[in-house]
């Protein structure tokens, strides 16, 4: 029997204030991965105000640090720290987990590169998948202690509308057989970030740990560096938002009381995707991201990719 479709008070208008309006975070600690630039600040923003401690997981300390600066003056919080990550290094993936101390309440694994030429890690694996998923996916089982030991943890994953057109394809998905496609890779990593939150979800729940994947939508913001006039001519006409309307989701699923226990699910606008159909191209989620084999079989692909590269 299929669960009902999660829904909450939020919408496609609401923003990342009004989600954390009137919930009290102090105590609770947080993590948000590209936290700089973008819906990062605003997702560490609102979880700040809040009253949690957020520390702001950067590749660009000098960026985190001003963006500290910033939360601290429109939120008065003083617990907010930044801290080096770059997700596309395995080496400082785990730096950032070995100097991790204490429990961890919220991991928003935020940070993501879009639609990029065809570049790779040291260990050969195409860029995108890496960041956006390989890199998630270290971080956020290096920290599985962490978050077992605190009350009701919470893991948002953050995937995209783009993955509808692009299954994983398992015998390949470094794109060393095929063409590199930077679209298709790209959607394809966000596969990958919703199966991840399939299968840890599924480990994990007995563990205290809910984890769920975010479509925080359209937003202008620098993820689309790498897109031409001709890449935008060609996309469908979305309806975009505010940095602040795309953190909605992932401040909801990170910290909205009415979702206690509410794992391995695909949001968007604030509530449960629907199935993706033709009718609603740009809305939904598709069986090949929420397909419990496929989050399984990714898991074991992720660990021998990591093992493989650990014994280089």
């Amino acid at each position: 029997m299929t669960a009902p479709r999660v829904t909450t008070p939020f919408n496609a208008g609401s923003t990342a204030a009004d989600v954390v309006a009137g919930i009290d975070l102090t105590g609770r600690r947080a993590i948000v991965t590209g936290a700089s630039s973008g819906i990062g600040v605003e997702t560490a923003r609102a979880l700040a105000a809040a009253g949690a401690e957020v520390t702001l997981a950067v590749r660009d300390v000098a960026a985190g640090e001003r963006t500290a600066r910033d939360i601290l003056a429109t939120t008065a919080n003083r617990l907010v720290r930044v801290a080096p990550l770059d997700l596309s290094d395995q080496g400082s993936v785990a730096a950032f987990v070995a100097a991790w101390e204490g429990p961890l309440h919220m991991l928003v694994n935020n940070a993501g590169v879009s639609a990029t030429p065809e570049m790779r890690t040291s260990e050969g694996w195409e860029l995108q998948l890496a960041t956006n998923h390989l890199g998630h996916f270290a971080l956020t089982t290096g920290l599985h202690r962490a978050l077992a030991a605190a009350d009701r943890a919470r893991v948002v994953t953050l995937s995209s509308i783009a993955h509808v057109q692009a299954p994983m394809v398992f015998e390949d998905v470094n794109f060393r057989e095929r063409p590199y496609d930077r679209m298709l890779a790209y959607g394809e990593s966000k596969t990958a970030t919703a199966l991840f939150a399939v299968e840890a979800n599924r480990r994990w729940a007995g563990d205290g740990i809910t984890v769920n994947a975010a479509n925080p939508g359209a937003v202008a913001t620098n993820l689309g560096r790498h897109l031409t006039e001709e890449d935008y001519a060609q996309l469908p006409a979305y309806d975009f938002k505010t940095p602040e309307q795309g953190a909605a989701t992932s401040v909801l699923l990170a910290a909205w009381p009415g979702l206690d226990e509410i794992g391995g699910r695909y949001f968007e606008d604030c509530n449960e995707a629907a199935r993706h159909s033709p009718e609603t191209p740009l809305q939904g989620v598709a069986d090949h991201a929420v397909d419990p084999a496929a989050a399984e079989r990714l898991w074991q692909v992720s660990l021998d990719m990591l093992a493989d590269a650990g014994r280089a």
